[in-house]
């Protein structure tokens, strides 16, 4: 089978979409399939390359993936009409895949991990007409005719089939985990106390929350909630660490003067995805504190390291964590604070972990590519 993926962003952009893609093409890879990814070029990276097998074709689209959707198009037309099948994702992908897949005609499966339909300025802080205009393109990407539907999450594909999307063309994969890289007995106790020395946190009680200072990820409610978390709980420590701070600057420092002074609040640099677990596992909690959630990697990867979670009740959150847990009400610090209290008295939900294998996901994905490309015959 051969594969065209193509997405405004791929490697080395990293985020949710990224790291799905990425797997999903290097997994169908070593089961034999051909692929190739279609996306926009960043900076300092190449036309063209092979990366574990997969062909990265990279177009030049003034390192703006808004125009990458119009840019696209004549290489994805090209393209298309030497692959089986097409995946794509939203937003600015989507389109031209869509257009590619009439020309050539290819089936044309499109992934959806967040549907952000009346939720564009809440979770963006875009102004009202920038947010509309979101929502028209949004729509727009909807009323494409696609072949099938992959959401992420139960959460995900509720919100799709408001929009009166046919039900018999759209499914719930979940994304998957290294579960040997999050995995507990992989982390050494001597570099976490030495790292807790390095960072004063020696008999404090920390908690832990981070990713990118987007308006979805709803850090200004948990930061809110540390003055409250420090009047009843003095050693309680709030430890931030925050991602592509540069594409988010003016967030980033909004927040980081409603951090300023505040002594139960660290903020540590951005560090490698090799260095999070060690973040996550000194952690005596982890906070989600998201407005909304897709699928929810922060819940997922502190789950399978065993960690006691306070998670908000956005999108998949609820959906997908397991452990210790408890919940509060999205953008509502006191609640946040009320249950943080809850949690560090160890009154909490319990259930077994729930797990999301790239195995699974990536065999999911071919099992419907197979479904679509038999029904084409």
């Amino acid at each position: 089978m051969k594969i065209l993926f193509i997405c405004e962003n791929y490697y080395p952009q990293y985020g949710g979409a990224e790291v799905l893609f990425k797997n999903l093409a290097e997994g169908y890879v070593q089961r034999g399939q051909q692929v190739t990814v279609l996306t926009h070029r960043l900076k300092g990276t190449a036309k063209k390359e092979i990366l574990n097998g997969v062909v990265i074709r990279r177009i030049n689209s003034f390192f703006s993936r808004y125009a990458f959707t119009f840019s696209s198009i004549i290489t994805a037309v090209q393209l298309a009409r030497k692959h089986d099948i097409i995946q794509t994702t939203t937003f600015n992908g989507a389109p031209p895949a869509w257009i590619a897949g009439k020309l050539a005609g290819k089936p044309v499966v499109l992934t959806i991990h967040e549907v952000w339909q009346g939720k564009w300025k809440e979770i963006t802080g875009f102004s009202w007409l920038k947010s509309k205009l979101h929502e028209l393109l949004e729509r727009f990407i909807y009323l494409l005719p696609y072949h099938r539907y992959i959401c992420v999450s139960e959460a995900t594909k509720k919100d799709l089939l408001r929009l009166n999307i046919k039900p018999n063309k759209v499914e719930r994969i979940y994304n998957g985990l290294d579960y040997t890289f999050w995995d507990p007995k992989k982390v050494e106790k001597r570099p976490l106390a030495e790292l807790r020395k390095q960072l004063g946190l020696e008999g404090k009680f920390v908690s832990f929350s981070w990713g990118r200072p987007g308006e979805s990820k709803g850090f200004e409610y948990v930061i809110r909630a540390a003055s409250a978390i420090a009047k009843e709980m003095p050693h309680a420590v709030l430890l931030l660490l925050f991602g592509a701070t540069e594409k988010y600057n003016k967030k980033h420092q909004q927040l980081l003067a409603l951090i300023q002074g505040h002594p139960n609040i660290k903020v540590i640099p951005s560090a490698p995805y090799d260095q999070l677990r060690n973040y996550v596992a000194l952690a005596d909690c982890v906070i989600v504190p998201s407005l909304s959630e897709g699928f929810g990697y922060s819940a997922v990867e502190a789950s399978a390291l065993g960690k006691p979670l306070l998670i908000s009740d956005a999108g998949a959150l609820p959906e997908v964590v397991s452990g210790k847990y408890r919940v509060f009400q999205r953008g509502n610090s006191d609640d946040l604070a009320k249950n943080f209290f809850a949690l560090a008295r160890g009154k909490h939900h319990a259930i077994p972990l729930k797990r999301f294998t790239w195995e699974d996901c990536i065999s999911q994905y071919l099992e419907h590519y197979q479904q679509l490309l038999s029904r084409a015959e």
